[in-house]
């Protein structure tokens, strides 16, 4: 098996070639849910929701958000509604007390659907209701999550990274603490970043599921490192248990420019320097490092394996899925060579 962390669309888009290269019934894949939001009463897993409609065939893809082809017309409805009652478009927080009350999992992370920040389809919404009516009802967020990848035939193991709630928060250089999905759909990621909060993490746990993913070997994708992959490293114990396993990571960045999104942005914004690495620094307990060719960065302590990481199709994601995999078999075999000679 092989366990894959999942957030954004940089992990996502790596999917859609490694189950040509690991057979999909042997893939687990382990999801940020710090972006999560509670958004007019419905649970809103924005990674989650990425690797549920891949793996569906229903993702859009020009956007890596939300179900092809979908309609709008509610959420249309609901702008309009603000706009006419005077109350305008932008993200509304629900009051501090609200904020911890009701469904633990939505804590620190509720907003009014009141002209409705986020665009949300009507067939996503649909996802949406199913998702907190389950809640609703008892389930856990990973046993929600697991009837919705059923109905859409995932093939691979969808696991959100906990049952409990964290939310990624950003402090800003102005003073202000933010949610994520604010800072980056609400106001583009124009905010002048300060630090970076995971509030909660500090008592939450990754599942049983999850830790039983985490003993097989690791692909990290070429997510974002603060707010993809931050939250899951923020986990008591989530770190501990990469320690323990082959890990290989596929830098977002080619040197310090960035493919796409705010990696660069907010990794200076955590004090770590925006390139490759970076992540590397990041990431202590990676074994390997799938690097661009035109990387000029060297990782003499770790195992590097180089391809043209880009990933525009199925075939590049292959491509780069392939240097996952020679990756894992080189620090798995000296791991097993090490383990001869210590005998």
């Amino acid at each position: 098996m092989v366990t894959f962390l999942a957030g954004g669309t940089g992990t996502p888009k790596l999917l859609d070639g490694a189950t040509r290269v690991w057979d999909p019934a042997e893939v687990a894949v382990v999801a940020n849910t710090g972006d999560d939001v509670e958004l007019g009463g419905h649970l809103v897993c924005p990674d989650v929701d990425t690797v549920l409609f891949a793996g569906g065939d229903v993702l859009d893809r020009e956007t890596w958000w939300g179900i092809a082809d979908d309609t709008t017309e509610t959420h249309a409805e609901l702008r309009r509604l603000a706009e006419e009652i005077g109350l305008g478009t932008a993200p509304r927080y629900l009051d501090a007390e609200a904020q911890t009350a009701g469904r633990e999992i939505a804590r620190w992370r509720r907003f009014s659907g009141v002209g409705e920040f986020m665009e949300i389809g009507d067939r996503d919404r649909a996802v949406h209701v199913t998702r907190t009516s389950l809640l609703d009802e008892g389930r856990t967020l990973t046993e929600a999550v697991r009837a919705l990848a059923d109905a859409f035939d995932l093939d691979v193991d969808l696991l959100p990274m906990s049952d409990d709630p964290v939310a990624t928060l950003i402090h800003t250089a102005a003073g202000e603490t933010i949610h994520f999905q604010e800072y980056w759909v609400a106001r583009r990621g124009e905010p002048a970043v300060a630090d970076v909060e995971f509030r909660g993490a500090d008592d939450a746990e990754p599942t049983d599921a999850v830790l039983d993913a985490l003993a097989e070997p690791v692909v990290i994708g070429p997510s974002n490192p603060v707010t993809s992959v931050g939250p899951m490293l923020a986990l008591p114990g989530f770190e501990a248990a990469l320690r323990e396993t082959p890990v290989v990571a596929v830098s977002p960045f080619v040197g310090d420019e960035v493919f796409s999104g705010p990696a660069a942005d907010l990794m200076a914004g955590v004090g770590r320097d925006p390139s490759t690495a970076g992540v590397a620094a990041a990431y202590p307990f990676a074994d390997a490092f799938v690097l661009d060719d035109d990387d000029p960065t060297e990782l003499a302590e770790r195992r590097v394996e180089r391809t043209d990481t880009r990933i525009d199709d199925a075939d590049d994601a292959e491509r780069v899925a392939r240097a996952c995999e020679r990756a894992l078999a080189a620090v798995t075999d000296a791991s097993a060579t090490d383990a001869e000679v210590a005998e």
